[in-house]
């Protein structure tokens, strides 16, 4: 499988946030001492204006070229922020493409992206970097896609970027009540949601993965973009939820089983753990 990073990703930060370096080096680290797993090492390519221009204002990217201040309380305008975002979008673009062929591919970079707005930064998140490539996926290659978002914060910037466009489905599990408030309902025509209560037992929580996930196969789509968060580990800092390792591992095997080509980008998940978590999950997509 192919892993898509570049470690400039691991050079800004801001003290005591949640969002830092920490989970991607770390995450590399693992990767790179593990045997299990055979790994295909590769850097994001930059994208092409047009793609980012599908779904964000031209505003909103000159803001990330020059901002005038912090985005918001949780989202600062770190130096060089605009270059990490665009790397976030190349890395899924090219875990897309990636999957066109066949292939299984990771994208493991910061910032995440699924609370990015068309027109703003928000919730860790600059750029739609799913979203985004959902999008070209779709208008370009003419696929019908679907994104299966298990982060355990709603991607409420995924969906508004999706909502009601042709051919594109958006199917999260998420905790709620929870950051960012969104996601209790299903939105448009084709964005469903599937909110779960702070302490959702184990079991409840994979049948709740379980159920949205043939729900999307059942939308038929040609291609899945995984939104991967790892939020919703027992032990996560900044949510109320309940899985382990083992769950990860699993609904990867579950996503793989589908027999639909996939590609994943990794999102949040801010516990100490997050590395055996993502390899967990990438065993699991894997089928080991």
């Amino acid at each position: 499988m192919y892993v898509i990073t570049d470690e400039r990703c691991l050079a800004y930060h801001s003290p005591g946030h949640p969002e830092r370096p920490a989970r991607v080096k770390d995450t590399l680290a693992k990767l790179r001492a593990q045997d299990e797993l055979h790994i295909e090492w590769c850097a994001p390519s930059d994208p092409d204006e047009t793609v980012l221009e599908r779904g964000h204002s031209k505003g909103h990217l000159q803001s990330l070229k020059a901002p005038g201040g912090d985005f918001d309380g949780d989202t600062p305008a770190y130096p060089g922020i605009d270059g990490h975002a665009r790397r976030g979008v190349g890395g899924a673009m090219d875990a897309l493409n990636f999957s066109l062929k066949g292939d299984l591919a990771f994208s493991c970079l910061r910032p995440p992206g699924h609370h990015a707005m068309a027109n703003r930064a928000m919730g860790f998140c600059y750029l739609s970097s799913v979203g985004l490539s959902v999008l070209h996926a779709a208008s370009v290659f003419g696929k019908r896609v679907a994104v299966f978002d298990f982060d355990v914060h709603h991607g409420n910037g995924t969906e508004a970027l999706l909502l009601d466009q042709p051919n594109v489905a958006f199917f999260s599990v998420h905790q709620h009540p929870c950051y960012p408030g969104t996601g209790v309902n299903d939105v448009g025509r084709n964005c469903f949601n599937y909110p779960v209560p702070p302490q959702t037992p184990r079991e409840d929580y994979r049948a709740v993965l379980s159920r949205s996930l043939a729900a999307l196969v059942k939308w038929k789509p040609d291609l899945i973009a995984v939104s991967a968060g790892f939020d919703a580990y027992a032990r996560d800092p900044i949510a109320q939820e309940t899985l382990e390792a083992e769950d990860f591992r699993a609904l990867g095997d579950e996503i793989r089983r589908q027999g639909i080509p996939f590609y994943s980008v990794l999102e949040g998940g801010y516990s100490d753990e997050l590395p055996e978590l993502v390899f967990a999950f990438l065993k699991g997509i894997n089928g080991l």
